[in-house]
């Protein structure tokens, strides 16, 4: 039976880029997908990943009906109400037995790309009350929201570089042709780096490799990895040396200027210059070009932020903007505000706020400080293996898959097969994580799911807003991702078999009289679900004052303007002020005068990203697997010809935490001493159910790393710059 073919927009849930698709769709199939041309953010353009969308869509692999272990230690399929009375019986169970510590939560990155992953984590955990919570932030972003907190006061508060305005831009460890851009969110970046340089600005990249980025820059400055800190800090001082900062329009609202010039002094380009390998006269080039340029915008990612260094490093990048006064101007790095940011503060602008401190409590088995109230994904394992109070008995993974994302997957493997209680995942396949799972609990594909993006609007280069309804219905046997997760509630908190929508009316209550509206404006608000009334409320109480029915009638959009200053209204530091100096970072900086003594290993690691590819959860559809999407250990020749090692042939990888095999690939876009190793793979395990992934498994390159070598301020993994040694492989 033939069915007529229709179309039907839909935003990508793919990455941070969040571009406007239009599906092409034939009866409950999707059967292509193009950019939305009538998009008003992404203007059409479209990626390798989102033109998959249909293939990831049907994948034959993901899951479609809930699993349960069976007494015989199979998972096998399983009701709904099966699989949430096994959740109710065992979790409340455990935490009434052990404490509320008893019970882990991990949240992976794909939780900020779905609406129920944005709305209903919170809620979770609340309920439970546990403070072991462990997040992919802590594998990533974590230095940018501590480095924001102590600044600002609020570790959400992220600035993004103004893109389409800015006459220089300054890009450290980062590779936005490649990742489509990372707490940065511009649809088509490449696009708009393109017509940076088209309208005559500069574009500077600082990155160990000769990226597909760097290749488009004025300058590439080839950094030795890890030594982003540093470099960062020498411009500072020159800034300061030389009298080339001005502030402007933050000036009134700065504290400890003066005390950051002595914190800065030791760090001359003289001084860094070997540690980063970049010559003092390129370091003091590109203090002064920045300082010289109209405007300027100075942004830092992943390669900056996944170093001994990395809240430091993400420090400085802020610092650059502050003094040559390019933070919170037109053409410089702004802050976003999106159409469900929180109200407005009752207390006058620039008055004293409630702070952000580190460390309110700390992990169990090594005293890891939190760090915006998580502890570090590496620490996952020895929370789980080593007896005694507070230890981790039941784990709740909502869409993570650390066994390949963290260090050491083959120690927390063991922990999650041999000394778990009881664990639940929510993900819609059966992966290398959830494989150790009692219960799986598989959403539905992305067509027969609503789309907002609460997380990636805050970091949007324009103020915009757009929401897309399923395009197809839920097939027969599935369950919506928000009542999974509004159920999940439920059954942890001791309220199981209430309907799932006492969980949206709850938080809706909350939410009002939290902002000090009316109790009748529950009563005003649409749509047809719980994720949709609780849209409208946040869209009324924002900053625009929209409602749901307003966006709906906009199903391509609504333009809220170019992002404008929006200091001191985001400052909510103790003092009311930019805090330039903060203690944390004060009492860090030391350790990085230590580094410029260090010496440099021969030979360090580094990550790289691949656009057909978001970490480890896109490696099992067809159309982009291969290609460039390729497991290999990058080396230059020099490298190669030392080491002895030939184009295509299996190499021995080693560092302290480990060793892997990989093929090499020679080439000159890595600098000497340097090699990289892409993220995400490693899919050799068995028990799980991704044929595709599993035919190509790749190597996990977390497995180098023991988890013991972390950012103090942040708790993130240092994943760049790991000593390791390469040898033909036997």
């Amino acid at each position: 039976m033939s069915h007529a073919s229709r179309t039907a927009p839909r935003i990508c849930p793919l990455c941070e880029a969040t571009c406007g698709l239009t599906l092409t769709i034939e009866g409950t199939t999707v059967t292509g997908a193009r950019g939305d041309r009538d998009d008003i953010f992404s203007r059409g353009f479209i990626c390798p990943k989102g033109a998959s969308f249909g293939g990831l869509d049907a994948d034959p692999d993901r899951l479609r009906v809930p699993l349960v272990r069976g007494e015989d230690g199979e998972l096998r399929e399983a009701s709904w109400d099966e699989a949430f009375d096994r959740i109710a019986a065992r979790i409340p169970a455990l935490a009434e037995a052990h404490g509320p510590q008893a019970v882990g939560v991990v949240l992976g990155n794909p939780n900020v790309h779905t609406m129920a992953g944005s709305l209903y984590p919170p809620l979770l955990l609340a309920a439970l009350r546990t403070r072991n919570v462990f997040t992919a932030s802590t594998l990533d972003q974590m230095p940018k929201h501590v480095s924001s907190g102590l600044l600002f006061g609020d570790a959400n508060a992220i600035p993004v570089p103004d893109l389409d305005r800015t006459d220089h831009l300054l890009l450290i460890g980062a590779n936005p042709l490649e990742s489509n851009g990372s707490l940065c969110t511009a649809p088509d970046f490449p696009g708009r780096l393109r017509a940076l340089r088209r309208r005559g600005s500069t574009l500077t990249v600082i990155d160990p490799r000769r990226t597909r980025t760097a290749r488009l820059a004025d300058r590439h400055v080839a950094i030795r990895p890890g030594a982003d800190a540093l470099l960062l800090a020498a411009m500072a001082h020159v800034l300061l040396e030389e009298k080339l900062t001005d502030p402007g329009a933050l000036a009134e609202h700065l504290e400890g200027a003066d005390e950051l010039a002595v914190a800065l002094a030791d760090f001359t380009p003289d001084a860094v210059a070997a540690a980063c390998d970049v010559d003092a006269a390129t370091i003091t080039a590109l203090a002064r070009e920045l300082a010289a340029a109209p405007t300027a915008a100075v942004y830092g990612r992943i390669g900056s932020c996944t170093v001994e260094h990395g809240t430091l490093a993400s420090w400085l990048v802020d610092v650059l903007n502050i003094l040559t006064g390019n933070l919170d101007r037109p053409g410089g790095a702004l802050f976003p505000l999106s159409a469900t940011a929180r109200a407005p503060r009752a207390a006058a602008p620039g008055a004293p706020g409630k702070g952000f401190a580190l460390g309110r409590w700390t992990s169990r088995v090594s005293g890891h400080p939190e760090a915006k109230g998580e502890l570090p994904t590496a620490a996952l394992a020895e929370e789980i293996e080593t007896p005694g109070e507070g230890r981790i008995r039941a784990l709740i993974v909502l869409a993570a898959n650390p066994v390949l994302s963290a260090p050491d997957g083959d120690r927390l493997d063991a922990a999650l097969a041999g000394h778990l209680d009881f664990m639940v995942s929510v993900d819609p396949y059966l992966n290398e994580t959830s494989r150790h799972a009692d219960v799986v609990l598989p959403p539905p594909p992305p067509s027969q799911s609503a789309h907002f993006d609460f997380a990636f609007n805050s970091f949007a280069v324009h103020n915009q807003v757009r929401y897309t309804r399923a395009p197809i219905p839920l097939e027969d046997g599935r369950m919506d991702e928000s009542e999974i997760h509004a159920r999940l509630i439920l059954a942890v908190s001791g309220m199981h078999g209430a309907p799932p929508s006492a969980v949206d009316d709850l938080a809706i209550a909350t939410a009002i009289t939290k902002a000090g509206a009316p109790e009748e404006l529950a009563d005003e608000l649409t749509g047809r679900s719980g994720p949709e009334r609780r849209l409208d409320l946040m869209l009324r109480l924002g900053p625009y004052g929209l409602t749901l029915e307003r966006l709906l009638a906009h199903p391509h959009g609504i333009d809220l303007g170019p992002l404008k200053p929006r200091v001191p209204e985001i400052l909510r530091t103790r003092s009311g002020r930019i805090e330039l100096l903060p203690a944390p970072i004060a009492a860090d900086l030391p350790r990085l005068r230590r580094a410029l003594d260090d010496r440099p290993a021969p030979l360090v690691l580094v990550g790289r990203r691949h656009l057909r590819s978001n970490n480890s959860w896109m490696h099992n559809v067809v159309s982009l697997s291969g290609g460039s999407n390729v497991c290999t250990l990058q080396v230059h020749p020099d490298d190669a010809a030392r080491l002895g090692l030939v184009d295509g042939a299996t190499v021995r990888i080693e560092s302290a935490g480990g060793g892997i095999e990989a093929p090499a690939e020679i080439t000159d876009t890595v600098r000497s001493g340097v090699v990289s190793l892409p993220h995400g793979w490693g899919h050799s395990r068995p028990g799980t159910r991704m044929s595709v992934a599993a035919a190509h498994p790749g190597a996990n390159v977390n497995q180098l790393l023991d988890g013991t070598l972390l950012d103090p301020l942040s708790g993130t993994a240092v994943l760049n710059a790991i000593p390791v040694t390469v040898t033909p492989s036997p």
